[in-house]
């Protein structure tokens, strides 16, 4: 009996399948659609007053206002990497706060404070739309509008000596529109130098905070004072025109800034400094230098055995950024061996100084910037300093002021000669673009050579190649501008291993500066000679400082 019914049950299913599959789908074929109705969709125009309150916190600023535009694209991109970028913003976060945590360790009864749980959620920032500014700035300006609503864990764990005190941040929220300008645009990758941010508005952020398993922010009226500071906090840090600024290239990369001017500083004495060796004496010297700058510090003379040392040592240096840079003054004592110790230093803004006027500055010696440090507070001696900001002369003035010499030169006004005309301290600047078709016998790894007046200045060494892009700047002081003279421009090939014959002259160039001088500027390809093809590019000028007689300081 049980094998009988096993057997129907078998043939059962292998007819009785094929034939329901084959009526159903006669009757799919036979079937008629049923008509889908549309979703029923009311204009903003005849919604009520409540319906449109609800709808309009969730729209997109770039529905609200033409200004801006969509950032789907980025908000994809965001989506897709926040994973990633979840683990590191954390371990940013956490790399940050260590260092402060281990500052209360030990104080207030607190054995250790730690992360028990950090992340960011699950749920990505999303941009509402951005806007772009024109101006006439290399710069670009623009507002992203950014809103927050995520699920972080974040848990911290304050570890005293008698109990634990979990703090954990719950249901975050945080709208801000801040301004970012990239600025200034160049041509070195990323093609801008620093980022600049700002907010335009007080940001608006809400959270939860839960300690020890209790919502501290349902306490009546705690909740109003902690977004109040927040908000106050942050606009004090960033809120326009307050800005946060971020380096990307180095001030040298890309010849950024150009030199603005020079700046005379006199290093004349020191008072009372600190007793450093074991007789109870220092051997004091002062390091000068520009912030922004890659150059080496300039450096005084060795007072030996001595804490009230007098120098009265000139130095010049070259200012790129008057309004931004500060000279940083540095006092060591000198060793004969080992490294040398710190007396004090102290920094000069240059937007203090006013142009051509000599400023006397008697400083009181530091250990460090931060002047908050109670360690700062000993007494480490002063420094006497004069300070003297020349700025270069404008570019030669308009056409009509350069015409109008050329006729009174014409008409025997102006009798003076041109050297007289043309004399004064000045700038000597040589940017070597590159070279085309530089080849030598035995190897191609050409650099450049710039000698004048007994110094000489090298670039970079390209490897393998017979067209050299180094884009390098040099730069010679001088006090009067080198008229019937010349400058040497050598290129050279040096092979990088051991060689009885490393060096090749790949062909040089001389350039009278005569010309230079008189017109200020000249950007030009030079014939190499002692080269079959070859060519150099160089870019030199000649900018005189500014003469208090011209009436333009």
């Amino acid at each position: 009996m049980g094998f009988l019914s096993t057997f129907v049950g078998v043939v059962g299913f292998g007819i009785g399948v094929p034939l329901g599959l084959l009526v159903g789908f006669f009757l799919f074929v036979d079937s008629q659609p049923k008509d889908i109705e549309d979703p029923v969709c009311t204009p903003l125009t005849e919604m009520d007053a409540t319906a449109l309150l609800d709808v309009l916190p969730e729209v997109p600023l770039w529905v609200k206002s033409p200004d801006y535009d969509r950032m789907d694209w980025l908000n994809k991109f965001v989506s897709d990497m926040w994973p990633f970028l979840d683990k590191a913003i954390c371990a940013t976060i956490r790399n940050t706060a260590e260092p402060i945590f281990k500052d209360y360790t030990g104080k207030y009864l607190v054995e250790a404070i730690e992360f028990q749980k950090l992340s960011l959620g699950t749920l990505p920032p999303t941009f509402q739309g951005i806007k772009v500014f024109e101006t006439n700035e290399k710069e670009l300006v623009m507002e992203p509008a950014i809103r927050w609503a995520g699920n972080p864990n974040i848990t911290l764990v304050i570890k005293l000596k008698s109990f634990r005190i979990t703090v954990q941040l719950v249901d975050l929220q945080i709208f801000v529109a801040p301004r970012i300008t990239l600025k200034p645009l160049v041509s070195t990758f990323p093609c801008f130098a620093k980022i600049v941010v700002s907010l335009m508005e007080k940001p608006h952020v809400d959270f939860g905070l839960k300690i020890l398993g209790g919502d501290v922010m349902s306490i009546p009226g705690l909740y109003h004072i902690v977004q109040e500071t927040i908000k106050k906090q942050v606009a004090s840090l960033y809120l326009w025109p307050q800005t946060l600024e971020i380096p990307i290239l180095d001030a040298s990369t890309g010849a950024i800034k150009k030199p603005v001017g020079i700046l005379h500083v006199k290093v004349v004495r020191a008072m009372k400094l600190l007793k450093m060796d074991f007789l109870g004496t220092s051997d004091p010297y002062v390091k000068l230098s520009l912030t922004g700058e890659r150059l080496p510090a300039r450096k005084t003379t060795i007072k030996k055995k001595n804490l009230n040392p007098e120098w009265n040592e000139k130095f010049k240096l070259i200012v790129k950024e008057p309004q931004s840079q500060v000279l940083r003054l540095q006092v060591y004592d000198w060793d004969k061996v080992g490294k040398h110790d710190k007396l004090g230093m102290q920094l000069v803004p240059l937007k203090l100084l006013t142009p051509h006027e000599t400023k006397e500055l008697t400083l009181d010696l530091l250990k460090s910037t931060d002047v908050s440090d109670p360690k700062d507070q000993k007494k480490r001696g002063q420094i006497v300093v004069e300070l003297t900001f020349v700025p270069f002369k404008a570019d030669h003035g308009s056409f009509d002021e350069v015409l109008e010499r050329y006729e009174r030169k014409q008409s025997g006004i102006d009798s003076s000669s041109d050297d007289e005309t043309l004399s004064g301290a000045g700038l000597l600047s040589v940017t070597l673009q590159g070279a085309e078709d530089v080849e030598g016998e035995r190897h191609n790894n050409p650099h450049a050579l710039v000698l004048f007046r007994g110094e000489t200045k090298k670039t970079k060494m390209i490897r393998k190649t017979r067209d050299p892009r180094w884009n390098e700047e040099f730069q010679f002081m001088l006090e009067d501008p080198p008229l019937h003279e010349k400058i040497r421009i050598e290129v050279v090939s040096k092979r990088s291993g051991f060689s009885f014959r490393s060096k090749e002259s790949l062909g040089y160039v001389e350039i009278d500066l005569t010309d230079i001088v008189r017109n200020g500027r000249i950007n030009q390809k030079y014939h190499l000679i002692d080269s079959r093809n070859g060519l150099v590019h160089v870019e030199i000028r000649w900018t005189t400082v500014e003469d208090r007689a011209d009436g333009t300081a």
